[in-house]
């Protein structure tokens, strides 16, 4: 990961067109960085989160998670009794964020909780899909790669580029209109 960093450093010195620490001379080159070499490293960047992914769950193996298409991992380990969350819908939460090494990045405050409309709200897009695939009062564990989080950037705060998020996330209550 520390490297994946770095790699993404010296692209954003190639691309500004900044001298490198190596270089001698600032003479202004163009940059030639094509579709092909960015698909590549995005490709590596997500083999190597892939694997880091892996071996945090193989010390998690309590973890029952299921992987859905767009890489997104989750484990319902409390059930509810209510109806799933539709888009549109509004819905409460009690989340907490980690990174993969256990940091705290967020989390909602003792006793209180997060309303957010689903699809519509500025809400990672791993957190959305994973609360479409729980019902009411569900508890669950979602593994959210960085390209379902925020990605090569970061959130600019507290997570930084290219972070896995660890989500432990509640449920609490759907609603079909927003509260007033």
């Amino acid at each position: 990961m520390k490297q994946s960093i770095f790699h993404i450093g010296c692209i954003a010195v190639a691309l500004t067109g900044l001298p490198s620490c190596n270089s001698d001379t600032q003479s202004e080159k163009p940059v030639n960085w094509s579709t092909q070499q960015s698909t590549k490293m995005n490709k590596q960047f997500s083999a190597e989160e892939e694997l880091d992914i892996n071996l945090f769950l193989s010390r998690k193996p309590e973890w029952n998670m299921t992987k859905t298409g767009s890489g997104l991992r989750y484990f319902i380990y409390e059930h509810g009794e209510g109806e799933v969350a539709l888009p549109e819908e509004y819905v409460d939460v009690e989340y907490k964020i980690t990174l993969l090494d256990g940091t705290e990045c967020y989390a909602t405050a003792k006793d209180e909780v997060e309303e957010f409309k689903v699809d519509k709200a500025q809400v990672e897009s791993g957190i959305q899909e994973g609360i479409k695939l729980m019902r009411q009062g569900d508890k669950a564990i979602l593994v959210v790669p960085s390209h379902l989080a925020h990605g090569i950037v970061g959130d600019m705060s507290k997570i930084p580029p290219l972070s896995t998020l660890i989500v432990d996330i509640t449920l609490v209550k759907i609603y079909r209109t927003k509260r007033l």
